[in-house]
């Protein structure tokens, strides 16, 4: 995470970039079996408070999404925001999908006059694999794929949700969490 210079920080957000998100074997292994990778970006801005009680002013998150497309032997990427997709292109090489995910993306957050020392905070979660991805198997496997179209399926109790998030460790799925922590500033 890239902070803006102190004279754009009301007008510019942070710049964020992953790196290496696809390096990892076991996630191409994952991902060339068919199951999509999800790097869920999210953005915070806080202000110090008293007592060591800090405040949250704001946040922005986003997807990215990376799939293997076996019949066009292409990696697809795509970023997800406000419920808008665009696409980042389809590639050949796995490097070239790892470049897009990790592209520099300016975070659409900026921080405010305040009297107050700011931070922002980044957290990117990387999944494959995921809880949703075994309840559209498990439906798709009963013959029930209607829920998954119109979205009316009902909610998962918290048990059948914990026994789901087992079998997708065990299935071998990953689920990484990293977090970035900018410095403090104060804009007056």
């Amino acid at each position: 995470m890239q902070q803006p210079a102190d004279s754009l920080l009301t007008r510019r957000g942070p710049l964020v970039r992953a790196a290496r998100m696809l390096a990892g074997e076991r996630i191409q292994k994952l991902l060339l079996a068919g199951f999509p990778a999800r790097f869920h970006f999210r953005i915070e801005l806080w202000s110090k408070g008293r007592f060591f009680i800090d405040q949250l002013e704001g946040a922005t998150e986003w997807d990215v999404w990376a799939r293997y497309l076996p019949t066009e032997r292409l990696y697809e990427v795509l970023q997800v925001q406000d419920e808008r997709a665009l696409s980042l292109g389809k590639f050949a090489d796995v490097a070239d999908a790892e470049r897009a995910i990790g592209r520099p993306n300016a975070a659409p957050i900026r921080a405010r006059v305040s009297s107050r020392r700011q931070y922002y905070q980044a957290t990117l979660v990387v999944e494959v694999l995921s809880e949703r991805d075994l309840d559209e198997i498990a439906r798709w496997l009963k013959g029930d794929v209607e829920p998954g179209i119109t979205g009316d399926a009902n909610p998962a109790s918290i048990l059948s949700r914990g026994i789901r998030t087992l079998a997708s460790r065990l299935l071998g799925g990953e689920k990484l969490e990293y977090e970035a922590t900018g410095p403090t500033f104060r804009v007056p």
